[in-house]
């Protein structure tokens, strides 16, 4: 694995940890943050991959547009569109007040980027 290719997978994997922490605490739990670190973990990962496979890794944050970009390389994880479509939603909507993550879509958030990561760490390996 490229050096520059292992920071986006250690960045991603503490995203991942602190998300896999924070949904097993019992008081107080913030399952907006286990959300958002979600949607993180997996955006970084999609520029891993874009990094390992030599591709340009454009500025932007959009899970879906560096899906497509990772789908042209490897036309499989189109599968997990619909997946992303659903984390898509806590890169800014649970950062802002009136809106909270319960508990369900926090362990759903998880769920999605513990596939993804998965997916993509044997891509990457």
């Amino acid at each position: 694995m490229k050096p520059l290719t292992l920071e986006w997978v250690n960045k991603a994997d503490d995203d991942f940890a602190i998300a896999g922490r924070e949904i097993r605490v019992r008081k107080h739990p913030v399952y907006d943050a286990v959300c958002f670190l979600a949607q993180q973990c997996v955006e970084k990962y999609l520029k891993a991959y874009l990094q390992e496979t030599d591709q340009e890794i454009p500025r932007i944050h959009n899970l879906i547009d560096l899906l497509k970009l990772c789908s042209e390389i490897d036309n499989s994880l189109g599968l997990f569109q619909a997946d992303l479509w659903i984390l898509e939603r806590y890169a800014v909507r649970v950062r802002y007040p009136s809106v909270s993550a319960e508990k369900e879509e926090a362990r759903a958030a998880f769920k999605i980027a513990k596939a993804m990561r998965d997916v993509l760490r044997q891509r990457l390996e």
